[in-house]
């Protein structure tokens, strides 16, 4: 064998080594998770009771209103390519928009359905998505594509009692409470990032929150 070759396979296994251990040593994602305590007072609005209704109480459940929104002020770069949010539902019934909110990415196309037994006119005049459905019947549906990141806030121009929030997001990473408060956001890059949570209109200020490599990241928040 030429001398020349020794160090030239040499240089090769060293770059096979070098690679396998980058390979190995991988960063791995985490999850952030914790709690939202709400202290600001939130009260579902009432909507008209019909005649067969009087005497009733009627109006939105209230742990759908206290349901908050945490996620990343800025997703880390690249994380996020794709523009086909999929498709998500914000039905129409009892005089109610179910959910009261929903958390989406862009690209995402949400149907309207009316299941309720009279018509229904859903609309937005927000910056981020403005729309008007017109007005339709039971058994139909309509929709509406998202393509930027905001808040939407959606109305019904027949009941005026009806509202809900649409939040649209350029990244993955956000996540709903759920009837506890708790929250958990999975597939977090290591990292340091700006975190926020959300409830009816109101937000949190960001919180720095560290990311360890593989691990979990424990963050509770407290809305006024």
């Amino acid at each position: 064998m030429s001398l020349w070759l020794i160090p030239l396979c040499a240089l090769c296994l060293l770059c096979a080594l070098i690679a396998a251990g980058a390979k190995v040593s991988a960063a791995r994602n985490g999850t952030i998770r914790g709690r939202v305590e709400l202290r600001h007072v939130v009260t579902p609005p009432e909507r008209r009771p019909s005649v067969t209704e009087l005497g009733t109480p009627i109006g939105r459940d209230l742990p759908d209103v206290l349901r908050s929104v945490v996620y990343l002020e800025s997703a880390p770069r690249g994380a996020f390519e794709t523009s086909d949010g999929g498709r998500a539902v914000m039905d129409q019934r009892n005089e109610t928009f179910v959910p009261h909110v929903l958390a989406i990415t862009t690209g995402t196309t949400v149907d309207f359905p009316n299941s309720d037994k009279f018509y229904h006119n859903v609309f937005s005049l927000s910056k981020t998505r403005q729309f008007d459905l017109g007005r339709y019947a039971a058994g139909n549906s309509r929709q509406v594509r998202f393509d930027r990141p905001g808040i939407v806030r959606v109305f019904c121009d027949i009941h005026s009692h009806m509202n809900a929030f649409i939040l649209v997001f350029g990244h993955p990473f956000f996540a709903m409470t759920d009837g506890e408060g708790r929250y958990h956001i999975d597939n977090v890059p290591p990292g340091t990032y700006g975190v926020v949570a959300w409830n009816e209109g109101t937000s949190s200020d960001a919180v720095p929150v560290t990311v360890p490599d593989g691990g979990v990241a424990e963050m509770d928040f407290t809305i006024r």
